[in-house]
C-alpha cells in the first residue's frame, strides 16, 4: 500500500470517527428533548382528564368544557383510568403492556413516561379520600416522530456522504502536502555516480521538507568528495604501484638469467622474489578492478552487448589459459525474440564478471566438465555455471563474497579470494545480483541474474 493510499484511508477513518461521535451526539440529544413537549401535552391531559375525574359538579363540568374547546385530541388519544388503594398501586393491573418502570415511577408519585415506537404514554396516581386513581393518557405524536426519522436518515447520508468526501479531500490534502517530498524524489532520482554534481534545489522555509532536502546536499557532497577521492586513487594507484611492481619482476627475471647454475641457493631466492612479485601485481590488480568496479565508474563505455556472444568469448579465453577445461554451453533454451538476450552494460566488466565465476567452476572441479547456460525467465536473463567440483561448506557460504575471504577446502587450490566478490560488484552494477546453490564434494552451481530490458 502506497503511502498516497494509507494517509488518504487513516484521513477518512479518523474523519468517520468524528463525524459518527458527532451524529450519535446529535441523535441521542434529539431523540432526547425533541418529544419533551409532546409529553408535556400529554401530561396536561393526564392532570385535566384526572381533575374532571375527581372533581364532578359544577367546576368537573367546567373542566370538561374547557378540555374540550381548548384541548384538540391527539391522533389515536386513549384514556385509561384506574381505580386503586394507595397501599395497592404496585399490584395494578397494567395496561397497554407499559414496562415494569413505567409502573415504579408511579408508585413513586411520579409522573411516568413511555415511548414504544410513535404511541407515547404518560401516567400518573391521583388520591381521592382512602383510595385513588392511576390516569394514563396515550397518542400517536406523527409529526415529531416523521421529524426524528428524516433526522436520523439525514445523519446516514450525510455520514456517507461526509466519509466519501474526506477520502477526496484527503488525496487532495495529500497531493498539496507531498507535492515539495514529490519533486525531491524527482530531483534524486536523476543524480548518480555518473552526475554527483548535481543537488536538490533549496527550499525556503524552516520545514522538516527544506531540513530533508539541505540534508541530502550535504550527504551528496560528502559522497562526491568521496568518490573523487576514490577515482583519483584508482588512477593513481594504477600507475604509481604498478611500475616498481613490473622493475623488481623484470630485474629478478634479469639476474636469474645471469645467475650460473653453481649458485643454486642464490637462483632459488631470485625466482621466490620473481614469483613473489608476479604475485603482488596480481592481487594488486584484482585490488584495483575490485574498487574500480564498486565505484560505478563515470569513464566506463556502456554498449548494446549480446550475452550468447559473451558467453562464447568467455570460452575462448578460458580456452587459451586452460586447454584442458571441459566446458558445455547450453544455448537450448533461448526464447524466440533473440534481442531478449541483449543487455545494455559495459562488455569487459561483465566478461570478466562470467570469467571469474567459469574459471573458478574449472579450477575448483580440476577441469571436470562445467556446464554454461543462457536462458531468460519472465524478470531476468539468467547465466548459470554449474560444475561437479568440490562444492562450499555450507557454513562458509554466507562469506564467499566477502574480499580475500576462502573456503576452509580450498587451501591446495591457488587463488585470492578476490574473484568472486569483484563478480558481484560487477553483476551488482549491472542491476543484477548472484545466487548459488552448492553441495559440498558434490558441486556448485552460480547463476547470474541481470534484469530483462526486452520482451521475450
Amino acid at each position: 500500500m502506497t503511502l498516497n493510499t494509507r494517509i488518504t484511508l487513516l484521513f477518512a477513518i479518523l474523519s468517520a470517527i468524528i463525524i459518527s461521535l458527532l451524529s450519535g451526539f446529535v441523535w441521542y440529544f434529539a431523540n432526547e428533548f425533541a418529544f419533551e413537549d409532546f409529553y408535556k401535552r400529554l401530561e396536561t391531559r393526564v392532570n385535566v382528564t384526572a381533575r374532571i375525574k375527581l372533581y364532578a359538579g359544577a367546576e368537573g363540568k367546567a373542566l370538561k368544557e374547557t378540555r374540550h374547546k381548548y384541548l384538540e385530541f391527539l391522533p389515536t388519544e386513549q384514556e385509561h383510568l384506574i381505580r386503586a388503594d394507595e397501599n395497592s398501586k404496585s399490584s395494578l393491573a397494567k395496561k397497554e403492556d407499559l414496562p415494569s418502570s413505567f409502573y415504579e415511577d408511579i408508585d413513586m408519585g411520579r409522573m411516568a413516561r413511555h415511548r414504544n415506537m410513535n404511541i407515547f404514554y404518560a401516567g400518573r396516581y391521583f388520591k381521592k379520600g382512602a383510595g385513588g386513581y392511576i390516569v394514563i393518557i396515550s397518542a400517536r405524536d406523527p409529526y415529531g416522530y416523521r421529524e426524528l426519522q428524516a433526522l436520523q436518515n439525514i445523519l446516514i447520508a450525510g455520514f456517507f456522504l461526509s466519509v466519501a468526501l474526506s477520502y477526496l479531500v484527503g488525496r487532495k490534502f495529500y497531493e498539496y502536502t507531498f507535492k515539495p517530498v514529490r519533486a525531491l524524489i524527482k530531483k534524486a532520482k536523476g543524480i548518480s555516480a555518473e552526475n554527483l554534481n548535481q543537488r536538490l534545489d533549496p527550499l525556503k522555509g524552516k520545514d522538516e521538507i527544506a531540513e530533508i532536502s539541505q540534508t541530502f546536499n550535504d550527504m551528496l557532497d560528502r559522497l562526491e568528495t568521496a568518490f573523487e577521492t576514490q577515482n583519483n586513487f584508482i588512477s593513481n594507484a594504477s600507475h604509481e604501484l604498478r611500475t616498481p611492481l613490473t622493475i623488481i619482476s623484470a630485474e629478478a627475471e634479469l639476474a636469474v638469467s645471469k645467475v650460473s647454475a653453481a649458485e643454486v641457493e642464490l637462483q632459488k631466492s631470485l625466482i621466490t622474489i620473481q614469483n613473489e612479485a608476479e604475485r603482488l601485481e596480481n592481487i594488486l590488480s584484482s585490488l584495483l578492478s575490485l574498487a574500480q568496479s564498486g565505484f560505478d565508474g563515470q569513464k566506463q563505455r556502456w554498449e548494446d552487448i549480446r550475452l550468447d556472444e559473451l558467453i562464447w568469448d568467455v570460452k575462448n579465453a578460458i580456452d587459451l589459459v586452460n586447454p584442458d577445461n571441459q566446458i558445455q554451453i547450453d544455448f537450448s533454451h533461448l526464447p524466440e525474440n533473440p534481442e531478449s538476450i541483449n543487455l545494455n552494460g559495459n562488455l569487459n566488466l561483465l566478461k570478466l564478471a562470467v570469467t571469474n565465476i567459469v574459471n573458478n567452476a574449472c579450477k575448483y572441479s580440476d577441469n571436470r566438465i562445467v556446464k554454461l547456460a543462457l536462458s531468460v525467465t519472465e524478470a531476468n536473463i539468467v547465466i548459470s555455471v554449474k560444475d561437479q567440483g568440490i562444492g562450499i561448506p555450507e557454513e562458509e557460504l554466507d562469506h564467499v563474497f566477502e574480499p580475500f575471504f576462502r573456503a576452509s577446502n580450498t587451501s591446495s587450490y591457488k587463488g585470492y579470494g578476490v574473484g568472486l566478490p569483484l563478480s558481484l560488484n560487477i553483476i551488482r552494477l549491472h542491476k543484477g545480483t548472484i545466487a548459488i546453490q552448492t553441495a559440498q564434494e558434490s558441486g556448485t552451481e552460480i547463476s547470474i541474474l541481470l534484469p530483462l530490458s526486452r520482451p521475450v
